[in-house]
Protein backbone atom coordinates (compact mmCIF):
# COMPACT_ATOMS: atom_id res chain seq x y z
CA UNK A 1 0.00 0.00 0.00
CA UNK A 2 0.86 4.00 -0.11
CA UNK A 3 2.48 4.94 2.79
CA UNK A 4 1.40 7.56 4.76
CA UNK A 5 3.64 10.36 5.82
CA UNK A 6 3.81 13.55 8.48
CA UNK A 7 1.96 14.06 11.27
CA UNK A 8 -0.85 11.00 10.26
CA UNK A 9 2.00 8.85 10.23
CA UNK A 10 3.40 9.61 13.78
CA UNK A 11 -0.58 9.04 15.04
CA UNK A 12 -1.25 6.23 12.79
CA UNK A 13 2.06 4.17 14.03
CA UNK A 14 0.46 1.84 16.65
CA UNK A 15 -1.94 0.59 13.98
CA UNK A 16 0.50 -0.71 11.84
CA UNK A 17 2.01 -3.45 14.00
CA UNK A 18 -1.61 -5.27 15.06
CA UNK A 19 -2.66 -8.03 13.57
CA UNK A 20 -5.98 -6.70 11.79
CA UNK A 21 -3.41 -4.17 9.92
CA UNK A 22 -0.88 -7.30 8.96
CA UNK A 23 -3.86 -9.03 7.42
CA UNK A 24 -5.58 -5.84 6.22
CA UNK A 25 -2.59 -5.42 3.94
CA UNK A 26 -1.89 -8.74 2.50
CA UNK A 27 -5.50 -8.63 1.48
CA UNK A 28 -5.32 -4.99 0.06
CA UNK A 29 -1.82 -5.75 -1.82
CA UNK A 30 -3.20 -9.55 -2.91
CA UNK A 31 -6.25 -7.41 -4.20
CA UNK A 32 -4.50 -5.13 -5.99
CA UNK A 33 -2.19 -7.78 -8.02
CA UNK A 34 -5.01 -9.89 -9.11
CA UNK A 35 -7.80 -7.60 -9.45
CA UNK A 36 -9.07 -4.20 -10.63
CA UNK A 37 -9.33 -2.14 -7.52
CA UNK A 38 -10.31 1.55 -6.84
CA UNK A 39 -8.78 3.25 -6.31
CA UNK A 40 -5.11 3.70 -7.82
CA UNK A 41 -2.83 2.43 -5.30
CA UNK A 42 -0.92 5.78 -5.39
CA UNK A 43 -3.93 7.42 -4.38
CA UNK A 44 -4.94 5.48 -1.52
CA UNK A 45 -4.12 7.67 0.99
CA UNK A 46 -4.77 10.77 -0.86
CA UNK A 47 -7.32 11.77 1.93
CA UNK A 48 -4.43 12.33 5.25
CA UNK A 49 -1.61 13.45 2.38
CA UNK A 50 -4.12 16.45 1.59
CA UNK A 51 -5.43 16.91 4.73
CA UNK A 52 -2.29 16.66 7.69
CA UNK A 53 -3.95 15.53 11.33
CA UNK A 54 -3.07 19.56 12.63
CA UNK A 55 -5.26 20.98 9.77
CA UNK A 56 -8.21 18.82 10.36
CA UNK A 57 -11.47 21.37 10.66
CA UNK A 58 -14.10 19.58 8.91
CA UNK A 59 -14.75 16.04 8.69
CA UNK A 60 -17.00 14.46 5.88
CA UNK A 61 -17.46 10.57 6.18
CA UNK A 62 -17.95 8.38 3.25
CA UNK A 63 -18.94 4.55 3.24
CA UNK A 64 -16.15 3.30 0.54
CA UNK A 65 -14.74 4.52 -2.91
CA UNK A 66 -16.71 4.81 -6.26
CA UNK A 67 -16.50 1.20 -8.31
CA UNK A 68 -16.93 2.92 -11.98
CA UNK A 69 -13.31 3.71 -13.88
CA UNK A 70 -11.54 6.75 -13.60
CA UNK A 71 -13.52 8.20 -10.56
CA UNK A 72 -12.30 7.12 -6.79
CA UNK A 73 -9.47 9.34 -6.29
CA UNK A 74 -8.97 8.61 -2.33
CA UNK A 75 -11.32 11.50 -1.58
CA UNK A 76 -14.79 10.28 -0.05
CA UNK A 77 -17.78 11.96 -2.68
CA UNK A 78 -14.70 13.57 -4.92
CA UNK A 79 -14.19 12.78 -8.49
CA UNK A 80 -10.92 13.32 -10.65
CA UNK A 81 -10.97 16.96 -12.24
CA UNK A 82 -11.43 15.55 -16.22
CA UNK A 83 -14.25 13.61 -14.89
CA UNK A 84 -16.88 15.43 -16.18
CA UNK A 85 -19.48 13.09 -15.33
CA UNK A 86 -20.56 14.37 -11.44
CA UNK A 87 -22.20 11.10 -9.82
CA UNK A 88 -25.75 11.58 -7.87
CA UNK A 89 -24.89 12.16 -4.58
CA UNK A 90 -22.34 14.70 -5.31
CA UNK A 91 -25.02 16.71 -6.99
CA UNK A 92 -26.89 16.51 -4.43
CA UNK A 93 -24.29 17.99 -2.50
CA UNK A 94 -23.86 20.73 -5.09
CA UNK A 95 -27.35 21.47 -5.56
CA UNK A 96 -27.44 21.82 -1.61
CA UNK A 97 -24.42 23.87 -1.62
CA UNK A 98 -26.15 26.22 -4.21
CA UNK A 99 -29.11 26.61 -1.61
CA UNK A 100 -27.38 27.23 1.64
CA UNK A 101 -24.47 29.53 0.50
CA UNK A 102 -25.13 30.34 -2.67
CA UNK A 103 -22.10 28.33 -4.53
CA UNK A 104 -22.16 28.09 -8.12
CA UNK A 105 -22.74 24.52 -9.65
CA UNK A 106 -19.28 23.31 -10.88
CA UNK A 107 -18.52 21.89 -13.77
CA UNK A 108 -16.17 19.13 -12.39
CA UNK A 109 -16.52 17.08 -8.72
CA UNK A 110 -12.73 17.55 -8.12
CA UNK A 111 -12.83 18.42 -4.01
CA UNK A 112 -9.29 18.66 -3.72
CA UNK A 113 -9.42 22.42 -2.94
CA UNK A 114 -11.33 21.46 0.39
CA UNK A 115 -9.10 19.14 1.47
CA UNK A 116 -6.00 21.39 1.02
CA UNK A 117 -8.22 23.87 3.24
CA UNK A 118 -8.71 21.07 6.10
CA UNK A 119 -11.60 19.16 5.35
CA UNK A 120 -10.69 15.63 5.27
CA UNK A 121 -12.72 13.44 3.05
CA UNK A 122 -12.75 9.83 4.43
CA UNK A 123 -14.44 6.73 3.41
CA UNK A 124 -14.48 4.51 6.24
CA UNK A 125 -13.66 1.70 3.73
CA UNK A 126 -10.98 2.58 1.57
CA UNK A 127 -10.46 0.33 -1.41
CA UNK A 128 -13.04 -1.19 -3.85
CA UNK A 129 -13.95 -4.02 -6.67
CA UNK A 130 -13.96 -2.60 -9.66
CA UNK A 131 -18.22 -2.83 -10.11
CA UNK A 132 -18.67 -4.43 -6.66
CA UNK A 133 -19.77 -1.63 -4.06
CA UNK A 134 -18.95 -2.58 -0.64
CA UNK A 135 -16.82 -5.76 -1.61
CA UNK A 136 -13.44 -4.45 0.98
CA UNK A 137 -16.00 -4.52 3.71
CA UNK A 138 -15.29 -6.15 6.71
CA UNK A 139 -11.33 -6.80 6.09
CA UNK A 140 -10.12 -4.24 8.34
CA UNK A 141 -10.39 -0.99 7.14
CA UNK A 142 -12.98 0.12 9.91
CA UNK A 143 -10.54 -0.60 12.42
CA UNK A 144 -7.93 1.64 10.43
CA UNK A 145 -10.51 4.19 9.93
CA UNK A 146 -11.67 4.28 13.25
CA UNK A 147 -8.46 5.05 14.37
CA UNK A 148 -8.33 7.79 12.32
CA UNK A 149 -11.17 9.13 13.43
CA UNK A 150 -10.16 8.53 17.19
CA UNK A 151 -6.91 10.79 16.20
CA UNK A 152 -9.18 13.41 15.24
CA UNK A 153 -11.60 13.25 18.46
CA UNK A 154 -8.43 13.68 20.49
CA UNK A 155 -7.48 17.13 19.07
CA UNK A 156 -7.89 20.24 21.27
CA UNK A 157 -9.68 22.48 19.08
CA UNK A 158 -13.01 23.08 17.05
CA UNK A 159 -13.34 20.53 14.42
CA UNK A 160 -16.72 19.86 12.73
CA UNK A 161 -18.35 16.28 11.55
CA UNK A 162 -20.88 16.15 8.81
CA UNK A 163 -22.42 12.82 8.99
CA UNK A 164 -24.35 12.02 6.41
CA UNK A 165 -26.37 8.55 6.23
CA UNK A 166 -26.69 6.10 9.13
CA UNK A 167 -23.56 4.28 8.65
CA UNK A 168 -21.94 7.56 8.90
CA UNK A 169 -23.60 8.65 11.89
CA UNK A 170 -23.22 5.18 13.76
CA UNK A 171 -19.53 6.46 14.45
CA UNK A 172 -21.11 9.49 16.67
CA UNK A 173 -20.78 7.75 19.98
CA UNK A 174 -16.65 7.77 19.05
CA UNK A 175 -16.79 11.64 18.86
CA UNK A 176 -16.60 12.94 22.57
CA UNK A 177 -14.81 15.85 21.98
CA UNK A 178 -17.31 18.97 23.84
CA UNK A 179 -14.96 21.29 21.72
CA UNK A 180 -16.15 19.51 18.34
CA UNK A 181 -19.60 19.96 16.50
CA UNK A 182 -21.31 16.75 15.25
CA UNK A 183 -23.97 17.80 12.59
CA UNK A 184 -26.33 15.08 11.22
CA UNK A 185 -28.25 14.57 8.03
CA UNK A 186 -29.68 11.87 5.85
CA UNK A 187 -27.15 10.74 3.02
CA UNK A 188 -27.07 13.20 -0.23
CA UNK A 189 -27.78 10.36 -2.79
CA UNK A 190 -31.09 10.64 -4.74
CA UNK A 191 -32.74 7.66 -2.37
CA UNK A 192 -32.59 9.79 0.63
CA UNK A 193 -31.70 13.72 -0.17
CA UNK A 194 -34.78 14.56 0.03
CA UNK A 195 -35.37 13.16 3.49
CA UNK A 196 -33.31 15.86 5.26
CA UNK A 197 -30.31 16.11 3.24
CA UNK A 198 -31.67 19.20 0.90
CA UNK A 199 -32.91 21.72 3.38
CA UNK A 200 -29.77 20.46 6.60
CA UNK A 201 -27.74 24.18 5.93
CA UNK A 202 -24.62 21.85 7.03
CA UNK A 203 -22.44 24.10 4.85
CA UNK A 204 -23.32 27.03 6.83
CA UNK A 205 -23.69 26.09 10.31
CA UNK A 206 -20.36 24.50 9.60
CA UNK A 207 -18.81 28.13 9.09
CA UNK A 208 -20.50 29.69 11.75
CA UNK A 209 -19.20 27.46 14.06
CA UNK A 210 -15.04 27.75 13.19
CA UNK A 211 -16.11 31.38 12.68
CA UNK A 212 -17.50 31.86 16.19
CA UNK A 213 -14.18 29.72 17.40
CA UNK A 214 -11.82 31.88 15.72
CA UNK A 215 -11.26 29.47 12.80
CA UNK A 216 -11.25 30.86 9.16
CA UNK A 217 -14.11 29.40 7.72
CA UNK A 218 -14.19 27.08 4.61
CA UNK A 219 -14.37 28.89 0.66
CA UNK A 220 -16.89 26.16 -0.29
CA UNK A 221 -16.61 27.15 -4.08
CA UNK A 222 -15.46 24.49 -6.34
Amino acid sequence: MAQITGDWQRELAPEFSKPYYKDLFLFVREEYRNRTIYPPPQDLFNALHLTPLSKVKVVILGQDPYHNVHQAHGLCFSVPEDQTQIPPSLQNIFRELHDDVGCRIPQHGCLKKWAEQGVLLLNTVLTVRAHEPNSHRGHGWEYFTDAILEAVNRQDRPVVYMLWGTPAQSKAPMLTNPRHLILRAPHPSPLSAYRGFFGCAHFSRCNEFLTAHGETPIDWQI
